[in-house]
This record gives C-alpha cells, structure tokens and sequence, in this order.
C-alpha cells in the first residue's frame, strides 16, 4: 500500500522524503475533451502533481439536484491525472474563491432565509455536511492508500481571512473523516500572522498562498507552522483581469526566480493557476472593496499554460527551475498553428426579449432570489402614473447594471459600479428596467448578496408599485422574441474543414453574449480589457457551424471576425 504523510520536516511517500511540485487545473473551466491535453502539458513543465477546486454551484445549482457528470466528473478528471502518474489535490472548500460566482456556494444556499456563511451555523453546517458527504464518495476511494492519487485534502479555503469559528473547523474536519479521507488534512492563508492563527486547528497542516517574497513567506509560515513541510499552496504566478482595468501580466524571470527560492528551501508547492481556463457563460466571479468589479470571461491568469492551452515563456522559464529539483522529461512541443482568420455575415433576426409577465405586482420588485433566477438578465415593468417629465427616477440599488426604457424607448443605464442609483426620464407610461447580473461577489462579506432591482423606487419621490419581473433564460433565446426594448438577435453560419479553436473578435460589438452551435461562449463587452472570445474546438465541428449573437445595448456591425490569436487587453506597464 502506498502512503502519503507528513514528516518532522518532510512530505512523505511511502516513508522517502517528496517534494509537492503541483499546479492548478480548473476541470469546471476547462472543456471535458480538453482536460487530458492540459493535464499532460502541465506533466511536461515538470509538475508531478494537479491541484483543483470543487465547485459546489456546478455540481448542485438546484438544491437536491447533484450532478457529477460531464464537465462535472470529477472522478474522471481525477482519473487522468493518475493516467499521467500524477498525484492529485482535492480542495472542496464549501467555499473556493477562485473569482467563481459566489465563490462557489450555490444561490440557494446563500439566499436561505437566516442562514449564516461560513460558520457553524445549523442550516449552513447540515446543506456543507451532506455537500462534503457527496463529494468524498468521489474522492476517498482515489486516496493513494486506496490504490489511487489523491494526496491531500483541504478543509475550506483562506479562512483566516474571513472568521475564526473553530468549532466550525472542527465540523468540517470531523465530516470529513467521517467520509473516509485518510491523507493528510491541510489549510492555506496568506502568510499573515492572525490569518493564519485564524484559519486553522492544530491538526491541521498549515500552508500559504502568496506569489513573491518566497524567503519572508516562508520564515512566517514556519513561525506558524513549527514542524513538517512548509508548503506554497497558492504560488501566484499571474492574476485575474476585471472590466475597466488592464490585462494583468506578471515578468516571467520574476515569477521563476521565487519559484526557485521556494524549491531551493526544500518547500513544496501548487502553482496557481498553471493553467487558468475561461469563465464560460456567465460563471464569472466579481469583486467590491468599495468598487463592484466584475471578472472578465477569460481566466488566462498570465498562466505557464494559457487560455487555448499553449506553452508561454512562463512555462520554459518554470520548466527550466523545476529541471533543477526534480525529473523533467524531455519535451518535444509541436508548435501549434494559428487559428483561422475569417469573417461570417449575421443577419439580424430581430427582438429577443420576452413579453413583460401578465401577473398581479408586487409593491417592490422581485430579486433574482425571489424568482429562483440563476440567469444573467430579468426584465422588469411597472405602470407609470401620470405625470409631466422630465422627472427623477431612484432606485434602492442597482445590481449590476441596468437600462432604462420610457414606452420601449432607451433613455438610461445605471451601473453598480459607478454607484449609480438615479436617472432623469421624460413623461411616459410603462417603465421597463433591464438588469444584468454581471457576476456574484466571490469574496468576503458581499458573498450571497441579492441581484436585480433592490428596494424601493420612486418616481418624484412618490413609491412605484405594482412590478412584474420575467427572468429571461438566455439559453433558449435562440429565436426571435418579441415586445423587446432594442436589442438584436443575430445569426451567422459558417463552414469548417475539422473542429478547432478559434478566437471570436467583439470589438466591433457593445455588450452581450455570445453562442457558437449551442455552446455559451460568455460575455463580451466593448469595455477594456478583453477583446476576443475563445471558442474551444470541441464546441466546433467539421461541416457547418452556427453562431448567434445577443446584443444588449446597441446595434452592432453585422459581422463575426474570427482572428488568429487572442487578445486580452493591453498589458500592465
């Protein structure tokens, strides 16, 4: 039987002294037919280990409704990376972080009434066990004391800088045992000293997440962490870009050289992220530190492996120091060749918005939560009275961005992140208010915040009442709609002599969503920093290909231009 355990100072296998050399691959932001190819390209850099999250809201968006299939089979992504004699890291929060919705935790689990996030809480702590309980029958029989991979295991995530509730620890701890996982049980914070005071029990394995300063790092984790293996489990070798900021970049030399000095001390690491993924549909996370800040589609990450899942300069530079510490085995990379350039006529096909919903209103309108909306986009209206404009509309809140129709006429947007609340319309009768959810929070107290319209609005001061609200799913809006407010549904078709990944170019384009035959490439925006979509060959087809267009704000010049590579901002200086 093989053994994974800690040591006085070292990780080890089956008794030997093992340095964790790992990297971080997302299954759930990585197409299934993809997951293999990214895999053995992070083998390739040296890695001997893969690290993942558990994303909760992925595998049960609906309450009672588990889903392991799919993008959602983690035992088989688990699975190949043992095929590649890799060992595996399981991290299954309940929270993640990671710049993913919510941070992972399902809406339904947020939005219920009284419950409390991230502590020992009954309602919170019951929906967590059964969650955990469902995921460890995944991955208890893939421990390598089992006969598979798995090495370790990870009891929430960064907790140290959002609580300090030990008995709630000590609840996951005891699930988790309870289910049958038998490797070693670590925690992560940054290397700050009441994080990681806070964050941790002292049965469990303390770990950081930083990304330069290796040498100081690490004197603080040891003070903190007085024996066994010291442990990067989040080496930050990029970060995460956000709309209306720069393509964040991190200098290849920089990031090898703390990475050397991390391998030189002998400390283990995960690389986060080796290979980042795309934030396809609208699974995109969002900060507020004062500022909502929504994360863009890709999740590049300025990662070893990018967004299409080439070798970067990162990469041979990693490759290189890790050749240093461990096995490298001799790489023989075939360039890849550029995508196809080509551009496809859409024809516009009209509205696509819904009918307002024929129902008695309510005296406030709806949030997503109250409708059981888990989409990006819910139309709201309510029967003006009269009055002699212009006049001054006000909302509670705005969450997250918002257009404004006087009798199917655009006269505004509201966006949550200029802390915009108010707009000055003309006389009319039927307001119709658009809103986006433009990504949940994924971080600190904001975690579970309602969406849509929230509050009471007022018209000259006067409450407006009697609201309806129409989710609208955008999935289905693959034919014209009716009664819309100005937006357009476009289509285009296009022939391909074999699947491939294309890079899908928005700038001629406002704000919207984007589909290729059916698959949800995700949001696009002509707001900086990102200007092309990737569109994953597995999603394409030999033959003909259909593309459809939904436009929120604008109309837009009636041509797709697919380009050759992608391009996501302009760089950091």
């Amino acid at each position: 039987m093989t053994t994974f355990t800690i040591g006085d100072t070292d990780f080890l296998l089956d008794g030997r002294p093992h340095q964790v050399i790992s990297g971080t691959l997302h299954y759930f932001r990585i197409h299934p037919e993809h997951w293999a190819d990214r895999i053995r390209t992070a083998k390739d850099m040296g890695l001997n280990t893969i690290e993942t999250y558990v994303a909760w809201n992925a595998h049960e968006p609906v309450r009672g409704e588990w889903d392991a299939t799919g993008w959602n089979d983690l035992g088989r992504f688990l699975d190949l990376i043992a095929a590649e004699g890799l060992h595996a890291i399981v991290r299954p929060g309940p929270y993640i972080c990671a710049e993913w919705h919510n941070g992972g935790l399902p809406v339904w689990l947020t939005s219920t009434p009284g419950i409390g996030i991230r502590r020992s809480e009954p309602q919170f702590m019951a929906a967590v066990s059964e969650y955990l309980r469902r995921v460890y029958e995944i991955v208890a029989p893939r421990q390598i004391d089992r006969g598979g991979n798995v090495v370790l295991v990870q009891i929430e995530n960064e907790y140290g800088a959002y609580g300090s509730d030990k008995e709630y620890l000590k609840e996951l701890v005891r699930v988790t045992k309870e289910a049958g996982i038998t490797v070693p049980l670590t925690t992560v914070d940054q290397p700050m000293p009441w994080m990681l005071e806070a964050g941790s029990l002292p049965e469990l394995h303390l770990t950081g997440s930083f990304g330069s300063r290796s040498e100081e790092r690490l004197t603080t984790l040891r003070e903190h962490q007085s024996t066994g293996p010291l442990m990067c489990s989040e080496f930050w070798d990029g970060w995460f870009d956000w709309w209306g900021s720069i393509h964040h970049t991190t200098d290849p030399a920089a990031s090898a050289h703390d990475l050397d000095v991390l391998l030189a001390a002998g400390a283990s690491v995960n690389i986060y992220m080796v290979h980042g993924g795309t934030n396809f549909g609208t699974t995109n996370g969002a900060n507020d530190k004062g500022r909502f800040d929504p994360i863009v589609t890709s999740y590049d990450y300025d990662a070893p492996i990018d967004e299409c899942g080439h070798p970067t300069a990162k990469y041979h530079a990693f490759r290189e120091v890790i050749a240093k510490y461990a096995p490298v085995r001799d790489l023989e990379l075939t360039p890849r060749p550029a995508a196809p350039a080509f551009d496809v006529a859409l024809t516009g096909e009209g509205d696509w918005m819904p009918d307002a919903t024929a129902s008695d209103g309510t005296e406030n309108p709806a949030t997503f939560e109250d409708l059981g909306h888990l989409g990006a986009l819910v139309r709201y209206d309510v029967d003006l009275p009269a009055y002699a404009g212009p006049a001054a509309l006000v909302f509670g809140e705005v969450r997250d961005l918002a257009w404004i129709h006087i009798d199917g006429t655009p006269v505004g947007r509201l966006s949550r992140t200029l802390h915009e609340r108010a707009v000055t319309i003309p006389a009319g009768s039927r307001l119709t208010v658009l809103v986006e959810d433009q990504g949940r929070v994924n971080y600190a107290d904001r975690l579970g915040e309602a969406k849509g319209l929230i509050g009471a609005v007022t018209l000259n001061g006067e409450p407006l009442t009697g609201w309806t609200a129409t989710p609208v799913d955008l999935t289905a809006a693959s034919g014209a709609g009716s009664t819309a407010v100005g937006r357009a549904l476009l289509r285009g078709t296009f022939t391909l002599d074999s699947a491939v990944d294309l890079f899908l170019d928005t700038t001629g384009w406002g704000k919207g969503f984007a589909f290729v035959n059916g698959f949800f490439l995700g949001r696009y925006w002509n707001n900086v920093p990102q200007n092309t979509l990737y569109v994953p060959g597995p999603a394409t087809r030999a033959g003909a290909n259909e593309i459809v267009v939904l436009e929120l704000e604008h109309a837009v010049e009636p041509v797709a231009r697919f380009v050759a590579a992608p391009s996501l901002g302009q760089l950091e200086e």
